[in-house]
């Protein structure tokens, strides 16, 4: 059998409060938080001594899913330069369709999102863009016209 379905995407990061905000503001609803801890914590990511907090965001379709986990212990370590170009090996970024781009963008920016480059238009199909948000996690948006 195949799988059955994508459950969500992990995002680990610094503030977790600062990254519940941001996707709210994108429109994201929290589904819940919960602590996270114990040996079958530490066996599945293979850490010991776990304990974090985490953060289940979802969509307003109620489809797709992100996890922020905010790690205690082990403290979290950084991966690499604070702001890589995102065609860093292993790097991707989570992509969402809106019905007003600037506008969002607008709202994001006011949770410190920076363009990554600038609000393109691809066609007579899409406004797309490419935003830093928090932690450095790059978000995309994209705009379908007509």
């Amino acid at each position: 059998m195949a799988i059955q379905r994508m459950d969500n995407v992990g995002i680990v990061v610094g503030d977790l409060e600062a990254a519940i905000a941001f996707f709210r503001e994108l429109g994201m609803e929290l589904e819940g938080q919960a602590q996270i801890e114990g040996a079958w914590a530490d066996r599945t990511v293979g850490l010991d001594g776990i304990r974090c907090e985490i953060a289940m965001m979802r969509t307003p379709d109620g489809h797709s899913r992100l996890e922020l986990a905010k790690y205690q212990t082990p403290a979290a370590i950084d991966a690499g330069p604070r702001n890589p170009p995102h065609n860093t090996l292993g790097m991707h970024r989570v992509m969402f369709a809106v019905d007003d781009i600037e506008d969002v963008v607008a709202r994001l920016r006011t949770h410190g999102a920076e363009l990554v480059g600038e609000l393109a238009q691809y066609e007579d199909s899409y406004r797309l863009c490419y935003l830093r948000g928090p932690e450095g996690i790059i978000v995309a948006l994209a705009e379908q016209l007509s």
